[in-house]
This record gives structure tokens, sequence and C-alpha cells, in this order.
């Protein structure tokens, strides 16, 4: 988002998404679920690959 200048709420009109969601998406460190609907929206919006928007960290079992 920083590299094209868009905003929250920019992002939000071009994926159909609410401000408040793509937040979320963006100050959690975890997330427990992203659907296929909204990483491809994510994606064409941004003009990136979903390798782009995460990385895979291994956690621990407590």
């Amino acid at each position: 988002m920083a590299e094209r200048g868009m905003s929250n709420k920019e992002l939000a009109v071009i994926t159909g998404m609410t401000p408040n969601s793509v937040s979320r998406l963006k100050t959690r460190r975890y997330l427990t679920r992203v659907d296929q609907e909204t990483l491809d929206a994510l994606c064409k919006a941004l003009k990136c690959q979903p390798g782009d928007l995460m990385v895979y960290e291994e956690t621990s079992d407590p």
C-alpha cells in the first residue's frame, strides 16, 4: 500500500472490504484465516503475489 500511495479507505473501496477490515489485516501480527476471495482481491488491487503479503513463521505449541 505504501509503495502505491494507497490508504486503507482506497484499498477498501477497490477490494470491497471495509476500512476496519483492511486495518485489522495490517495491524494483526497473526491471522487465523484469510479466504481465497479476500487474498485474490488484495493481490489484484495491489498488483502483487500472495507471498508479497504474508510470511510463514512456524509457531511452537505450548
